[in-house]
């Protein structure tokens, strides 16, 4: 599909795929008079509803956007008067004059005001030998026990930073810029908010409304022409420095949205096939953006394999799928346990081995666990985040529900503790510093009467609502509610990174990051969303500590989990408020209550109490055995290596006592192999 330049003949074949059309027709245009048809070149349907037009260069010259007009019968939500984007577009122009409320209008004209496509004679050799001009290394793959997930949005990362160039900023050179900051964490993945190109008229910030699947986003780029080489530069960039590169993508809806969206190509193109529609024609909508894509149709996953190919093609090295539950629906919508798409997305996967990470939920179905048909991808799960709020801020009953999270949600992954995505923040809600300031949402500003977002937030504010200390009340001690707010973001770092599972952190929770308690800032492409650099040095402390966890994971917590609490057997009761493990060799206490608490490190056959005194030496014996064993790992002792409260006791004789809604990170000599 798509067009592709055939140099023997010097003409594009054009393609496109509609069973419901009855014309079809392809509209050549020059950029510098976007109203203009420069040629109208009718398309011949062929086998399986392939509809196949030439376009010779010596027709066009310098014409280099094109477009579709379609037609069918009546009742199909056909409209020839628009000017129709190829949905295998790999690079979309808009022009000066673009309208998305004139795509909205029944039998609008939209030539000149809608998106084209790029005819790719005029890039398609460059992108060919820039996109695979980088390093032949091999890109990195860590294992799920070194797998650390770090979520970032593009533009939003270097919008406001001062050590990327500003003609970088908010775009792949800039990301690519700001690498060393990101690799100094010491995670091992990042992963993309959407590079789809979107409708820059539409006004999400986020990226959550697709355009064009195979098109990278042009508004992140320096050069659009040169988006595919900036992208894959961006991508070696990070591979340079160990760190894998994963892509949100969205296929389950499109920008095109309900009954009354703008028409840009898939519902003029072959509505019924590639959108779930009731009985009486209107756009089913369980990823509440207006539609729902018909991944069970064999039209539309061709696209989205065809999708996924193209990135993998650019070296990404892994997608984590938006909604991932609707692409596992039957051709009605309907919730299933097994799909073809889902197992042929597996299959291209196995095959240039990337990663396959699900959102396993939508506005109707919750497939956390065994329920998605996917069943080797990662999962993003939200029941850790749930646990882990409500551990954190210390509500009865959550010990028992957290510390099976800990242990890699074994009631949802047996034996796979990998397929736990684990985080605390996403995109999608309160950031880090949010979460412990914020009791409630403050979202006026995203235009919705503050509607909008979730409620259900499990936050705590630690005693006052936000920043703005100018009203505060006598008896709120506000260097205390600070410090704890420090302190409980700590503790979550702890939490999440500790835990059994592959962690991801949100980008800016390493230096408190705030959208002002806004949880739903999908619109807000300002500085709101942006990363403000300037609370960096203001939290570096808190930076430190994030990386320092990140490290002691990655170099000490090889190894099962082994549950604890106050004493060495764990109280999951309705009342307790505290939880320890065992990782390899990291000892973790965690106490959510609000007063001190004691605990016991429960030993082993490694363990000696880290103050107690050498054991006497043994008499030689009279005669040394012959083959004397390897000496064992023993004696070992537990040393306080992080503690997220400056007020934590010492370990005396195994117990050690913790201050208030604290953590505790032990660590010893690693085992000799």
């Amino acid at each position: 599909m798509a067009a592709e330049w055939v140099a023997s003949r010097r003409t594009w074949r054009i393609t496109l795929w509609s069973s419901a059309a009855t014309t079809a027709a392809v509209l050549v245009v020059d950029r510098d008079a976007p109203m203009d048809v420069v040629g109208v070149f009718d398309m011949v349907r062929k086998d399986d509803d392939v509809w196949i037009a030439e376009v010779p260069v010596s027709a066009v010259a310098d014409a280099d956007l094109y477009g579709f007009r379609v037609d069918g019968p009546s009742g199909g939500r056909f409209d020839p008067a628009k000017l129709l984007l190829d949905p295998e577009a790999i690079e979309v122009w808009f022009p000066p004059e673009h309208d998305r409320d004139l795509a909205r209008i029944v039998g609008s004209e939209t030539l000149g005001r809608s998106p084209f496509g790029v005819l790719p004679v005029a890039v398609s050799a460059q992108r060919v030998a820039e996109a695979g001009s980088g390093s032949s290394a091999s890109p990195p793959r860590h294992s799920l026990d070194d797998l650390i997930i770090y979520e970032v949005h593009v533009r939003g990362a270097t919008m406001c930073s001062p050590h990327v160039d500003a003609a970088l900023r908010g775009t792949y050179a800039g990301l690519a810029a700001h690498v060393d900051h990101i690799a100094s964490l010491g995670v091992t993945a990042v992963e993309l908010l959407p590079v789809h190109q979107f409708d820059p008229a539409e006004g999400n910030y986020w990226g959550y409304m697709p355009l064009a699947w195979n098109a990278l986003h042009n508004g992140y780029t320096v050069d659009p022409h040169r988006a595919d080489a900036e992208f894959r530069s961006m991508v070696e960039t990070f591979h340079a420095h160990d760190i894998e590169v994963i892509l949100d993508v969205v296929y389950n809806h499109t920008t095109e949205e309900d009954d009354h969206g703008p028409t840009y190509n898939l519902r003029a193109i072959d509505d019924a096939a590639y959108y779930v529609l009731r009985g009486d024609g209107t756009y089913r909508d369980d990823a509440g953006c207006g539609n729902v894509v018909c991944a069970a149709h064999p039209a539309a996953g061709r696209l989205v394999l065809d999708s996924l190919r193209r990135f993998i093609g650019l070296g990404v090295d892994g997608f984590r799928f938006d909604l991932g539950s609707l692409l596992g629906r039957d051709i009605d919508g309907g919730v299933q346990h097994q799909s073809d798409l889902i197992d042929e997305i597996t299959a291209l996967a196995a095959e240039h081995d990337v990663r396959l990470i699900a959102e396993p939920w939508d506005l109707s179905a919750y497939q956390v666990g065994e329920a998605f048909p996917g069943r080797t991808w990662g999962q993003w799960n939200g029941k850790f985040r749930d646990a882990c709020r409500s551990f954190l801020r210390a509500e009865n009953g959550a010990t028992a529900e957290f510390a099976g999270r800990v242990l890699g949600s074994p009631d949802l992954y047996p034996g796979e503790p990998g397929r736990s995505i684990n985080f605390v923040t996403a995109h999608d809600g309160f950031t880090l510093h949010d979460l412990v300031s914020y009791e409630g949402k403050h979202n006026a500003a995203n235009g919705q009467s503050g509607l909008d977002g979730t409620d259900d937030n499990r936050s705590w504010n630690c005693g006052w609502e936000g920043d703005d200390f100018g009203a505060v009340l006598p008896d709120v001690d506000i260097d205390a509610v600070v410090e704890l707010r420090l302190q409980q973001m700590k503790n979550a770092f702890v939490l999440l990174v500790l835990s059994a599972g592959v962690p991801m952190i949100v980008a800016g929770d390493e230096f408190a990051q705030t959208q002002g308690g806004n949880n739903n800032p999908y619109n807000q492409d300002n500085e709101t969303t942006w990363l403000n650099w300037s609370r960096a040095d203001g939290f570096a402390e808190l930076t430190d500590f994030a990386s320092t966890v990140i490290a002691l994971r990655r170099s000490h917590g090889a190894g099962p989990i082994e549950l604890h609490g106050v004493d060495p057997e764990p109280d999951l009761g309705w009342t307790s408020h505290s939880l320890a493990w065992r990782r390899g060799d990291l000892y973790i206490l965690a106490n959510a209550w609000w007063e001190p608490l004691t605990f016991t490190v429960h030993p082993d056959s490694d363990d000696s109490p880290a103050d107690a005194p050498a054991p006497a030496p043994a008499p030689a014996p009279a005669s040394p055995p012959a083959s004397p064993p390897a000496p064992a790992d023993v004696g070992r002792p537990w040393r306080v290596a992080l503690s997220s409260a400056p007020a934590t006791g010492p370990l005396i004789d195994g117990t050690i006592t913790l201050a208030p809604r604290s953590t505790v990170i032990l660590a010893r000599s690693r085992a000799r192999a």
